[in-house]
């Protein structure tokens, strides 16, 4: 009668025995999970940094290009004295932050992530390009702060034949 005591506390201890293994099982599975979350974050965290360092400067660069079209514009009028020096400085100060030129020039196809077109005119020129800048844009990295502000060429109406008016 021994044995019959001892085989039901056997079975017992099998039982006992998958379930420990299942609960482990379970445990490092949720283990594995909650560290692939955590690589996860830590990845997400570095490009928000990287990124952040990168467009730091945007409001910074924002700030002076009224200053550079004061500038420009006092150039033009022939107020030189120390503009042009001041101008050169600003130039290069904002090359360091990687700011850009957008200077479309005449005849270059008009790109709306870089210029906003302030007017369409009939032109000799092919229809959908630059005609003329009215203020230049300026990007920093391959984010645009302004855009150019352009005249863009419109086609021209075709001319109205005597077939047309019959």
């Amino acid at each position: 009668m021994q044995e019959e005591s001892v085989q039901p506390q056997e079975k017992s201890l099998e039982e006992l025995l998958a379930e420990a293994q299942a609960k482990m099982e379970q445990q490092r599975d949720t283990l594995m999970r909650a560290l692939a979350d955590a690589e996860n974050a830590r990845k997400r965290a570095q490009a928000d940094v990287t990124t952040a360092r990168k467009y730091a400067l945007e409001s910074f660069a924002e700030g002076l290009l009224p200053v550079m079209d004061s500038l420009e514009a006092a150039q033009k009028t022939g107020d030189i004295s120390g503009v042009e020096l001041t101008l050169k400085q600003l130039r290069t100060a904002l090359e360091k932050s990687s700011i850009r030129e957008i200077d479309p020039k005449a005849g270059e196809r008009f790109d709306p992530h870089r210029h906003q077109a302030m007017a369409a005119v009939e032109a000799d020129a092919d229809p959908n390009t630059v005609v003329a800048v009215m203020q230049k844009g300026y990007s920093l990295h391959d984010r645009v702060l302004r855009p150019a502000l352009v005249t863009v060429a419109k086609s021209k109406p075709d001319p109205i034949s005597d077939k047309d008016l019959n």
